[in-house]
């Protein structure tokens, strides 16, 4: 398994070889240069030079060969910041919402995580091993985000029981393929997430 993004960039203390976390300029100047990388792959596929990457994010090019000497390495970067981005939204979106609203939240996030994944598709399903360990990163850190918000919907009783996570994460991949804008998605999603609430109010209960 591949370190993550903060892991890879940290910097080395001197003297004594241990990491340090990245200083805040350069923790910015990193998170910069992400995003950026996200929005040229998301526009301009991920072949596009590496050059305008830089320029958008206002870094050089050394810049980016440093912390990703490969291309791949920076797609890597960029498809684990955007699971981490949204595995993380699920403790914040249940910390402001009802369970079943949380829940109803999270999957639309997951939406747009799908949907800015249709940049790296072609890179991610090209067999290349440099990618080989990312669906295990993905599923080690999206099915326990939406588990726990599963666990929470149906201690409400708002969500039925026996809904398996890694289904609803499938599910929902399903819905977001396909060349229909993201707004269709998003509707389906809806329909999805309605039928999870069929007959939860009504179970019984057994001891």
């Amino acid at each position: 398994m591949k370190k993550s993004v903060t892991e890879r960039t940290d910097e080395q203390e001197p003297g004594d070889g241990k990491p340090r976390r990245m200083r805040a300029d350069a923790q910015r100047k990193m998170s910069s240069l992400l995003q950026s990388a996200i929005e040229v792959f998301r526009t301009s596929g991920v072949d596009a030079p590496v050059r305008e990457i830089a320029e958008r994010a206002g870094v050089g090019l050394g810049t980016v060969y440093r912390h990703f000497p490969q291309r791949s390495d920076l797609i890597v970067a960029v498809f684990q910041t955007q699971v981490d981005a949204c595995a993380d939204a699920a403790s914040v979106i249940a910390s402001k919402y009802e369970p079943g609203e949380a829940l109803a939240r999270w999957m639309q996030r997951y939406v747009d995580f799908i949907s800015t994944k249709r940049g790296l598709a072609a890179a991610l399903h090209s067999g290349d091993p440099a990618y080989i360990a990312l669906p295990v990163y993905f599923f080690e850190r999206m099915q326990p985000a939406l588990k726990t918000l599963l666990d929470a919907a149906v201690a409400a009783r708002v969500v039925r029981p026996g809904i398996e996570a890694d289904d609803l994460l499938r599910a929902v991949a399903t819905l977001c393929r396909g060349p229909q804008e993201p707004a269709y998605a998003r509707r389906m999603v809806d329909l999805l997430v309605d039928g999870l609430r069929y007959g939860a109010s009504t179970r019984i209960n057994t001891p």
